[in-house]
């Protein structure tokens, strides 16, 4: 069976109303990024912080997944461990959508983690009270998510799969941040099939072995019942 890693970006989730939150002027829901996406922001700000991650986790109660997500857990469900969705995306629409192998290498908005404990919670209510890690007590709790200047999740788990892998996949994606953004190249170096599938040409579209350019919510099913034929 061929073995796949899919990499998806923002791209997917907008279809599902999803704000990008990243606008043209650069910022995210009027803020810099700077100012609720670094340690450093949580350090000095941290009310601003919570505040808008607590606001889009309440938001995620209102989407649902949309057929970009179906189409991949109905390939989950026919090759099983061939295939790992690697998201940068911090909603949970893939597990809604029925996939159950994916890693969330910028983290997940429905955790935290407790910065005492180390410990990672499910998480749905709001932070910005400052409840206590129901594993430790303390109130050290923060969004588990991964912020800039901070490591990705999994990378290890990442990179095994592409080396690992017959094809990879991006979808939604800018092609512009990194690691993310390398993951072609990584995986082309080691003769592995490579497609992209994005609203329109991404940074990184001459890297990749063929494009498709269009909704992810039309490519991706089709993509996938040519590959379940």
């Amino acid at each position: 069976m061929t073995r796949i890693v899919v990499l998806t970006g923002a791209g997917v989730s907008a279809e599902s109303g999803v704000p990008t939150f990243r606008a043209a002027d650069g910022l995210w829901e009027g803020h810099r990024v700077e100012d609720v996406a670094t340690p450093e922001a949580f350090e000095h700000r941290p009310t601003v912080v919570h505040r808008f991650y607590d606001a889009r986790r309440a938001a995620l109660a209102g989407v649902e997944p949309n057929p970009a997500h179906r189409a991949l857990a109905r390939l989950e469900e026919a090759i099983g461990d061939d295939l790992l969705v690697v998201t940068q995306n911090i909603d949970d629409l893939h597990e809604r959508g029925g996939s159950t192998r994916v890693v969330h290498m910028h983290g997940r908005l429905r955790a935290a983690w407790c910065r005492a404990c180390d410990g990672r919670t499910d998480w749905y209510d709001d932070l910005v009270d400052l409840p206590p890690c129901p594993r430790c007590g303390v109130t050290e709790l923060r969004p588990d998510v991964v912020w800039f200047g901070e490591v990705p999740y999994e990378m290890d788990r990442i990179v095994a799969a592409l080396d690992e892998a017959d094809v990879f996949v991006s979808i939604g994606t800018s092609g512009a941040v990194y690691p993310a953004a390398g993951f072609v190249q990584h995986a082309a170096a080691r003769g592995v099939r490579t497609l992209e599938l994005n609203l329109e040409p991404s940074a990184g579209t001459h890297l990749f072995d063929e494009a498709r350019h269009g909704p992810a919510s039309v490519l991706v099913p089709e993509w996938v019942e040519d590959l379940l034929r």
